[in-house]
């Protein structure tokens, strides 16, 4: 690859991981509009028995090429830095603008519905069910309330697994899933800003099992069911949104960690309200933009 590619995937891998820490907002939605989903799954996919014996036999060309190592390298730094980096600007922007940072995201989101469903080569009676099942899980799991923390090692192993299997299906947050666990302060505040190696490492090595494992049954109905699984994936995206409502209101426990959120509709068409319409479709018009500029390299 030439070096604007690999700033590409490396801007791809960044937004992966703000899509990773934010609840509501999956990374695999992000991987299935910038066109690297399928790239992503099958390279995981590849870590096998044919790439251990590559290792075995020390043809370490032969490996990186098997396993598509320098791109999974480059996203996976994106997705990293933007998690240590930019966690600490969107907490920013959560705390003190929060209407209009969910505004934004329910934008992306939104567009990102119709162009993930682009994907779907025939709507048939099949992939309409999927859609409408993934519609349903997506909006069923925000309807769960969060379970207390628990920095049990198998627990936290547990929770890298689930959460990187969810991060892995467009429309399910892998971040969401954990606030379900009641685990994403304990792993993304405490574990990353203090740098605890007694959550991170458990967290990382049930990371690791997840992507290896579910990626190579991803990458399985993937070839086998690809119209019906893209329409699923497209449910999930579309049910996403009802996470990702830009009028919400925290409910918090005696300990003051979020609980819930109680979303409402706004009574008047205020200042606020008319900003936050502008951001949704700042959001739109952002994918929308990406995905013209991703159709005009592919056919360039």
């Amino acid at each position: 690859m030439r070096w604007h590619e690999y700033v590409v995937l490396f801007l791809k891998g960044v937004a992966m991981g703000i899509g990773n820490i934010i609840p509501g907002v999956s990374g695999g939605t992000i991987a299935l509009i910038t066109g690297i989903y399928e790239r992503f799954i099958h390279a995981f996919r590849s870590f096998d028995v044919e790439a251990v014996r590559l290792l075995l036999k020390k043809n370490i060309r032969g490996f990186l090429q098997h396993t598509d190592f320098w791109f999974l390298t480059v996203v996976f730094t994106g997705v990293l830095i933007s998690i240590v980096v930019l966690a600490k600007i969107l907490g920013y922007t959560f705390k003190y603008y929060p209407v209009y940072t969910w505004a934004y995201f329910f934008g992306l989101i939104l567009a990102s519905v119709y162009f993930v469903g682009k994907a779907v080569e025939k709507w048939n009676g099949g992939a309409i069910f999927s859609l409408l099942t993934g519609i349903l899980i997506a909006v069923g799991i925000s309807l769960f309330s969060p379970a207390t923390p628990n920095d049990n090692f198998w627990y936290l192993l547990l929770c890298g697994i689930i959460a990187v299997c969810s991060m892995m299906l467009p429309g399910l947050s892998g971040s969401f899933v954990l606030v379900l666990m009641g685990n994403y302060e304990l792993i993304f505040v405490d574990g990353v800003n203090n740098l605890d190696l007694s959550i991170l490492i458990p967290v990382a090595l049930g990371t690791l099992i997840g992507l290896i494992g579910f990626s190579r049954f991803l990458a399985w109905i993937l070839k086998n069911y690809k119209n019906a699984t893209i329409a699923l994936l497209t449910g999930f995206v579309t049910g996403s949104l009802s996470l990702l409502w830009p009028w919400q209101n925290a409910i918090h426990n005696q300990a003051g960690r979020i609980i819930r959120y109680k979303k409402f509709i706004p009574g008047a068409l205020s200042h606020e309200v008319m900003l936050a319409l502008l951001f949704i479709i700042a959001g739109v018009l952002t994918i929308t933009l990406l995905e013209l500029f991703a159709a005009k390299k592919s056919n360039t």
